[in-house]
């Protein structure tokens, strides 16, 4: 993958696009009435939301790294695996893909807002919400839970893997992480995938909405960012 910057950050845009697609899908699936899928629980949203990371990968591998998550590739630039100029152009669309991502699960679930009176499910289709509103302890949640995933994914970077094995092996790392980690605060474990859909919920006329919890939304930005650094750095360290 030797594309120009540019090629790239349009390939996050669109793998972003994808997995918030995916993720908050079927988030919506599992939250809203008359829905199919309507409280089929944790286990399919945690396999809903490793899959989404798998093939939002594979779509765009072509294009870009596939990180889709501020947080990994500050962490990959940290450990010197992404150029420092192309972090802040990653950010940027992964954060506006998650925010497409956000509006195509409004458009796709349209008719099942109008039915759903639970205003915390509606916005848990969106953004994360805690189980117990703890800052200290959802910022901690959210900081080790990235850890673990920028650390495992700085881990295959220095696995011999077989052709394709990479996004697959995400993807696992993904659905471990939501069903062991996810019960505290939804486990965002990425700004993006948190703020750019949290955004939708917040400009889209969408029917029985609540408010978007912006007091709690600094946590999954900044505890996913600090837990990709201290991953990054004990990388660094070991490596």
């Amino acid at each position: 993958m030797n594309n120009s910057l540019t090629m790239q950050v349009v390939g996050e845009f669109i793998g972003t696009i994808i997995l918030v697609l995916l993720g908050d899908g079927v988030c919506a699936g599992v939250n809203l009435n008359k829905s199919k899928a309507k409280g089929s629980g944790w286990i399919v949203i945690s396999f809903g939301w490793g899959f989404a990371v798998t093939f939002g990968v594979f779509c765009v591998s072509w294009l870009c790294p596939g990180h889709f998550n501020p947080a990994v590739s500050l962490g990959m630039a940290l450990a010197n695996k992404l150029p420092w100029s192309s972090v802040l152009p990653y950010m940027l669309a992964q954060t506006a893909g998650g925010f497409i991502g956000g509006i195509l699960v409004w458009l796709t679930y349209f008719p099942h807002w109008e039915e759903t009176t639970d205003k915390e499910g509606i916005l848990g289709s969106f953004a994360t919400t805690p189980a117990i509103r703890n800052y200290t302890w959802n910022f901690f949640t959210e900081m080790i839970a990235t850890f673990v995933l920028v650390f495992g994914l700085l881990g295959l970077t220095n696995t011999k893997l077989a052709a394709g094995l990479n996004p697959l092996l995400a993807g696992f790392l993904i659905t471990a992480i939501c069903l062991s980690l996810g019960g505290p605060t939804g486990i965002a474990i990425n700004p993006a995938r948190d703020l750019g859909p949290r955004l939708a919920h917040q400009f889209m006329p969408i029917a029985n909405k609540g408010g978007s919890d912006w007091a709690y939304s600094w946590v999954p930005v900044f505890g996913p960012l600090l837990g990709g650094v201290i991953a990054a750095l004990l990388f660094n360290v070991i490596v």
